[in-house]
């Protein structure tokens, strides 16, 4: 197998991810273009994926039971939102007054 590039979907696993890849082919009978998502379980030995972070997958030999890719690298890590902090109450402003 060849390695694969997808997005980092949950992470909520101990050393482990769960990557969406899409793929594109062409339909012979609609003569378009479909895209099908494939979701694999990862191994990530450092727990340094977050949601939305696009990594490539390595195979590997059978690490579990739904387990048979290993995170080779990270290639763009996710924007983590910050909300902006929120003004306290009972305190005015200058642009309240």
């Amino acid at each position: 197998m060849k390695p694969v590039v997808g997005m980092v979907v949950s992470n909520k696993m101990q050393k482990s991810v769960v990557v969406a890849v899409d793929r594109l082919f062409h339909h012979k009978l609609y003569n378009r273009y479909v895209k099908r998502t494939s979701k694999f379980m990862a191994h990530d030995e450092q727990n340094q994926c977050n949601i939305g972070d696009r990594v490539r997958l390595d195979p590997s030999r059978p690490l579990s039971k739904r387990k048979n890719w290993v995170v080779a690298e990270i290639l763009k890590k996710a924007r983590i939102y910050a909300p902006p902090p929120s003004p306290k109450k009972g305190v005015t402003s200058p642009e309240n007054n």
